[in-house]
């Protein structure tokens, strides 16, 4: 008996039938069956699953004599199965890589529940989407166990057939079917959800759910979408017959009440023509079925719900059309209000700009007001440390001021004080660029730090990488950097390449990266202390793995490796270490895998971590493909894997100023395979891998000695005229005041 039973209800859907099946057929996770039902579909759907059945014993085909709709072919499909849990999935939408792996996995860690819900990811026919809505849900439910009358919050849960492993013989005790219909869904995964004694999540995006561009039935407008009501009056029916459920009917009362006015706002469901109909059937329900108890939730929604009661349609679209005006004539406000109060920020900067400038006035930023790290929060530290008299102040946007560190000054991007600390502080510090609706004013100097040494096209080199800069403009970007100053360079490549790549009036310092002191001459145990606050063993070997984002996919995620079966490959006493690029961190990469994956102690995601020099000193080796983290760290001397199984792919879309895999800090991995026998066989530290490293170290840490923040500080915020280490001062221009004396740009 196989562990699932995986259904496909199957109808006019040739186009994506074959990435559907090829999505479960390549699962790592073998102990499967699908159930592939044919209802009655007239085109190639029924000779596509007969060629597939011939391949795969695993693939079971039901050819059904007449059509019978979706639930009537899931139901046919659940005869048939003989899995322990059962799950779902449309034939226009997909598994994403892993998925049943995390199921199984999931199951076992939880003592096979009746239920366990994962997360999906709306595929859109121009690319993917965003977060679902339940993945904060998803998330907040850890490793427990659940049921629906202590947790009532999660009847929030997307409510669907196919996000879902059910226990077959939970399944079959409650007598679990879909009816006939649109919404079969809904009343399915309501009662199964109350009936369930223990429920399970896994925060994992494992299904790519289709947003067809046409074809969908749930977006045709027309009187099918009436068949919501005998959906929830069946719902309803079952719910009143039980008295050990009259707690749920309040709950799901209110879910029955909103999905109906969702379906009634939509145009591509319910037409101006049957809304007075629709509104009249929801009425009916609410009259018929509205339980003691029931409170009616505060908002607009709530509002709505009130006038069930008693009004009729025309009062409820005279809600919704004066709603619609006020939100009109609210937004015009907004708009009017936004000109007043920008008019009124460019008036209080412009009198500020008149002010003098502050010489002690220090203003930071980091990838684009992202909290406080990188380089110029090491100058920063540096400078609270031998130069107190300076005043430093962050900008800091509001979903990240949490992490400012006790006693560090910031302002809020936009506000007064922002636009003072702009006009009349003399340095400023940022390893991107600032807005380009900051003026520079005579006096200011901007120090450009970067963001680490470039192997990636940057600048004006995009010019010729039209999907790397898809977004943004070229012009505009080296307008920006027309005001920089000062260019931070920890190697002379990074010299070459960033006058190359932003043809601007700026000098370059040859300072070292700051951010890279700390590497350098690292505190005692500082490398320890990390680990322990991560909860890794002291005596484990940590495996840092930081990839990049990818140009050439929409988002910029692709998953190179199975995190799970690299994992497991490291074998005991080894420790994987997740950082994702920054870009990605808010994204859906982590939905897909990773998140589950720390939740449940296979790895440890350290992608918030808000300082990466700390994971750095807290690992052995470095995996990673294409991130400038590798010339980072190199600074460790410790070893360096380079991953490089899409090099070509990678060079094509976004563009190298060398050839990372020739010219390697370490070994170099094409495949997973090769990948995995470097750590199976130790070669990862062999003595090859040291003396490369030795190669690449003396070309990109060049500069990099342990003391580049004080070195800016003295010599660049400070004007003096010697810096720390003999040879290693940079030349700066002064007026006799000692100010600096650098050309000025508007």
């Amino acid at each position: 008996m196989p562990r699932f039973s995986i259904i496909v209800p199957v109808f006019k859907v040739q186009g994506y039938l074959h990435e559907c099946l090829d999505s479960v057929l390549g699962q790592s996770y073998p102990d499967f069956e699908v159930i592939a039902v044919d209802d009655r579909s007239p085109d190639g759907c029924g000779e596509i699953l007969d060629e597939y059945a011939a391949r795969d014993e695993r693939v079971r085909v039901l050819h059904l004599p007449e059509n019978v709709g979706l639930g009537g072919a899931r139901n046919a499909g659940l005869e048939q199965a003989r899995g322990d849990y059962v799950l779902f999935l449309d034939s226009d939408d997909f598994y994403t890589p892993g998925l049943l792996a995390a199921v199984a996995d999931r199951l076992k860690s939880a003592e096979d529940p009746d239920i366990l819900v994962f997360d999906h990811i709306r595929t859109h026919w121009w690319g993917r989407g965003g977060p679902s809505d339940a993945s904060a849900l998803l998330a907040a439910a850890g490793q427990d166990a659940f049921d629906l009358r202590q947790s009532p919050q999660y009847v929030h849960l997307f409510l669907v057939a196919w996000n879902k492993a059910y226990r077959r013989a939970f399944f079959q005790e409650h007598g679990l079917r879909y009816a006939p219909g649109l919404y079969e869904d809904a009343p399915v995964t309501y009662r199964s959800m109350v009936l369930a004694e223990r429920i399970v999540c896994l925060n994992r995006i494992g299904v790519e759910y289709r947003q067809r561009r046409q074809g969908a039935i749930t977006r045709t407008p027309g009187r099918r979408h009436f068949d919501i009501f005998p959906q929830y009056e069946g719902l309803f029916t079952f719910l009143e017959e039980r008295e050990d459920l009259a707690w749920a009917r309040p709950l799901l009362f209110e879910r029955a009440l909103d999905h109906m006015l969702y379906v009634i706002a939509r145009q591509d469901r319910v037409r101006p023509a049957d809304r007075a109909d629709f509104y009249r059937e929801i009425r009916s329900f609410h009259r018929r079925h509205r339980p003691a108890g029931f409170t009616v939730p505060e908002g607009e929604r709530g509002t709505e719900m009130r006038l069930l009661a008693s009004a009729p349609y025309a009062s409820f679209a005279a809600l919704r059309g004066v709603r619609g005006v006020r939100g009109l004539a609210g937004a015009g406000k907004r708009r009017v209000g936004a000109r007043a109060s920008a008019s009124g920020r460019s008036a209080w900067y412009a009198a500020q700009s008149r002010l003098p400038l502050d010489p002690r006035l220090v203003v930071y930023s980091s990838s684009h007001h992202a909290g406080v790290s990188g380089d110029p929060w090491a100058i920063h530290a540096k400078a609270r440390e031998i130069a107190p008299q300076l005043r430093g102040v962050w900008v800091v946007r509001e979903e990240d001021v949490d992490a400012v560190p006790e006693g560090v000054e910031h302002v809020l991007p936009g506000s007064r004080r922002y636009h003072s600390v702009m006009a009349r502080a003399t340095y400023w510090v940022n390893n991107v660029n600032w807005p380009g609706s900051l003026v520079k004013r005579p006096g200011q100097i901007l120090i450009q730090t970067h963001q680490g040494t470039p192997l990636k096209y940057m600048g004006a080199d995009l010019l010729a990488k039209p999907g790397a800069r898809h977004g943004y403009s070229v012009p505009k970007l080296l307008h920006r950097a027309d005001r920089w100053d000062l260019s931070l360079v920890a190697n002379r490549h990074s010299e070459l390449v960033w006058e190359r790549a932003y043809p601007c009036h700026f000098a370059s310092l040859r300072t070292g990266s700051p951010r890279n002191d700390i590497l350098v001459a690292p505190p005692a145990g500082h490398g320890a202390s990390v680990r322990e606050r991560l909860g890794i063993p002291a005596d484990h070997t940590v495996v840092l793995y930081a990839p990049t984002r990818r140009e050439y996919r929409r988002g910029g995620h692709v998953d190179r490796i199975d995190l799970a079966r690299f994992a497991a490959d490291l074998g005991a006493g080894h420790t994987l270490v997740v950082r994702l690029h920054p870009t990605l961190a808010t994204g859906t990469a982590r939905g897909l895998g990773l998140a589950d994956l720390h939740a449940r102690g296979v790895l440890v995601d350290a992608t918030d971590e808000p300082h990466v020099e700390d994971l750095m000193l807290a690992s052995d080796v470095l995996v990673t493909d294409y991130s400038a983290l590798m010339f980072d760290y190199a600074n460790l001397d410790r070893p360096i894997v380079v991953h490089a199984d899409d090099w070509g792919a990678y060079t094509a879309s976004r563009g190298a100023y060398f050839d990372i895999t020739a010219e390697a800090p370490g070994h170099v991995s094409r495949s997973y395979r090769e990948l995995a026998w470097l750590f199976a066989s130790g070669t990862w530290r062999d003595e090859e891998s040291t003396a490369l490293r030795s190669l690449f170290r003396e070309r990109f840490c060049e500069f990099d000695d342990g003391r580049a923040a004080e070195r800016v500080v003295r010599q660049v915020l400070l004007g003096e005229t010697r810096g720390p280490g003999a040879g290693a001062a940079v030349s700066i221009p002064r007026a006799a005041d000692g100010s600096a004396r650098l050309p000025q740009y508007n």
